[in-house]
């Protein structure tokens, strides 16, 4: 059944056009992700369906007596309790207790976090009665286990699912068709994220050659109208009109300018001595109990490397951001004691991109209170995507992901040499995502992390640290895929966790691992003829080990291509010079997977 169908439909703004012609048709059983990047109208498509926003032009028809369900960014919610909220019965005490609310059924919707009022407008959303269901972000703010139970949902809802979300796991997984919003047009892609790459990839190879031939037949034609006057005037117009048309048309432009530049120059050189924590404790005014602290770490050992690549995870309220805060020492300790290098320029991305002053324009945020803007601002703006009117327009008026990117702008400037990330990915597009992943693979300093988001964590951390709401702060090395690995085998009887089949130890605080003195620093690296490397050597052997394998994929699929190519054009030589270099890479690959699995089952063994 046709649930919602788009017939060129159109929106925009007063700086720009939103969509253009756009057609779309929904029906039962599909599930749709929406992506493009910040500001190409991924909310305005949600709200335009859901029948909030009417069509500049076109048509929005919608089956008879068709029930939708939004989820929008602002997650609106009457004046309740939590509970009342969502409706009565078990189902909603369920879907609350699954979202990590199951101790605030009766609290006021008022006195809510902005996190805990959006999890409770996603067990609103779900539980309505619908034949769609949209959802704009609906990870945001959730943990793992959280997105991990709205997956199983979403597979499970007989209707129809059309979501805007970041996370690449969801797309793959619930996903099958995606909608690409590209200036102003929707490019509908079948399958999942993978598929949508694999076409989107495709579609700019084709938009590639289209371009090549516009040129050379450009080249041909400027040729032919500069021959002599008197030849001119023999040519027919129509010849001369269409000559000049492809001399002076132009492919469309990118979306964005220049590729997304992170990198600052100057970050300054750590010493050994980062952060420590000793024997932490710490936590917040109880609410429900006035005078007293509630205890949320408890007797917390944690050292901090140089070249950290450490992920918190955890339940929602289970005290990530507290570790975090503490790390930062914008939360003192009930007890214990944190070290501060005396060489450490922390720089702190929290989650308050949305508490900008919206009155600031983004060149005063990267001035900052000190100074006068001015076009060294601006230029230093426009390496971040904000182009000459987004960068002093109010910061009001930019999108969600815009100020989210704002922020770790005016983070970035102030050349931090350990960088705490509280949940990077809200609200960031998927190429932001990307761009920001490579940064961090490549950037010389300590980084910590708190995210829900599987992909961000598998890519940018090594090690990750669990939070379980008891006080305990676990260190679990070889990161997020390690932990869930070990978590579905502890699930089945009798089975073993991989880290319990390599020896990896555990304890119920972030005490040191392996190669680490019982200060938590990293001991040095023994020499080949004396044993072991340490946990740390290791770790920087694998990255640089990923970096060569990824280096050596990307030659690999350039080759694979130009032997497409020569195939094509029946190049007998040039298959044999690609084909002997295509061999080669090849065997590449193969010596540098076998060297990472030696050095990962090394790691894992330690």
């Amino acid at each position: 059944m046709i649930v919602v169908d788009l017939s060129a439909v159109s929106m925009s703004r007063p700086d720009r056009p939103l969509l253009s012609d756009v057609s779309l048709t929904v029906s039962t059983g599909e599930r749709i992700g929406v992506v493009g990047i910040n500001g190409t109208g991924k909310s305005t498509l949600l709200r335009v369906v859901a029948g909030l926003e009417p069509p500049e032009r076109g048509t929005v028809r919608r089956g008879a007596g068709a029930r939708i369900s939004l989820l929008d960014q602002g997650g609106d919610l009457p004046d309740t309790t939590a509970l009342a909220a969502v409706g009565e019965g078990w189902e909603a005490e369920a879907a609350l207790t699954r979202l990590g609310l199951g101790e605030l059924f009766d609290r006021p919707v008022q006195q809510l976090s902005g996190g805990q009022r959006k999890r409770v407008a996603l067990a609103r959303s779900l539980l309505n009665p619908a034949d769609l269901l949209i959802l704009d972000e609906p990870t945001n703010h959730l943990d793992v286990d959280g997105i991990e139970w709205l997956e199983a949902e979403l597979k499970r809802f007989r209707g129809a699912v059309l979501l805007v979300t970041h996370d690449r796991h969801v797309l793959d997984r619930v996903t099958n068709r995606i909608v690409e919003l590209d200036r102003g047009r929707a490019y509908v892609h079948q399958g999942g994220y993978a598929s949508y790459l694999d076409a989107k990839a495709e579609r700019e190879a084709q938009t590639a050659r289209a371009e090549d031939v516009r040129r050379n037949l450009a080249r041909s034609e400027l040729a032919w109208l500069r021959r002599g006057a008197p030849a001119r005037t023999r040519k027919p117009k129509a010849r001369i009109a269409a000559a000049t048309q492809t001399v002076q048309s132009r492919a469309p432009g990118a979306a964005r300018g220049a590729a997304l530049d992170l990198h600052i120059a100057g970050t300054p050189r750590l010493g050994d001595t980062v952060i420590e924590l000793r024997g932490v404790s710490a936590g917040y005014p109880d609410p429900a109990a006035r005078g007293t602290v509630r205890s949320v770490l408890d007797r917390v050992d944690l050292a901090l490397d140089p070249d950290e690549r450490l992920g918190i995870i955890g339940l929602n309220g289970a005290g990530k951001s507290t570790l975090l805060d503490v790390l930062a020492g914008r939360l003192a300790p009930t007890a214990g004691a944190v070290v501060t290098g005396p060489t450490v320029r922390l720089g702190y991305w929290d989650q308050l991109g949305q508490d900008l002053d919206p009155a600031l324009r983004p060149v005063d945020v990267v001035a900052g209170p000190a100074r006068r803007p001015d076009w060294s601002d601006e230029a230093f703006l426009e390496r971040f995507w904000f182009d000459k009117d987004n960068a002093w327009a109010p910061v009001g008026t930019l999108s969600g992901g815009e100020r989210r990117r704002l922020q770790l702008v005016a983070t970035l400037a102030q050349r931090p040499n350990v960088l705490l990330l509280d949940e990077p990915t809200n609200d960031l597009d998927l190429d932001t995502l990307r761009v920001l992943e490579d940064f961090l693979e490549e950037w010389p300093g300590a980084l910590v992390v708190v995210s829900h988001d599987r992909a961000f964590l598998e890519r940018t951390v090594t090690d990750v640290i669990i939070v379980d709401g008891s006080g305990s702060a676990t260190r679990r090395p070889g990161g997020l895929s390690r932990w869930l690995a070990d978590r579905a085998a502890a699930a089945v009887p009798g089975a073993t966790p991989p880290s319990a089949k390599s020896g990896t130890a555990k304890s119920g605080t972030a005490k040191p691992g392996p190669g680490r003195h019982p200060t938590g620093k990293a001991a040095p690296a023994k020499s080949q003829s004396g044993g072991k490397p340490s946990a740390s050597t290791l770790r920087h052997r694998l990255r640089d080990t990923e970096k060569e394998l990824a280096t050596l994929t990307r030659k690999r699929d350039g080759l694979n291509s130009r032997l497409e190519e020569a195939g094509a054009a029946a190049d007998i030589a040039a298959l044999a010079r690609i084909g002997t270099e295509l061999a080669e890479v090849t065997a590449a690959i193969e010596a540098v997977e076998e060297r990472w699995l030696e050095l990962a089952a090394e790691s894992e063994s330690g």
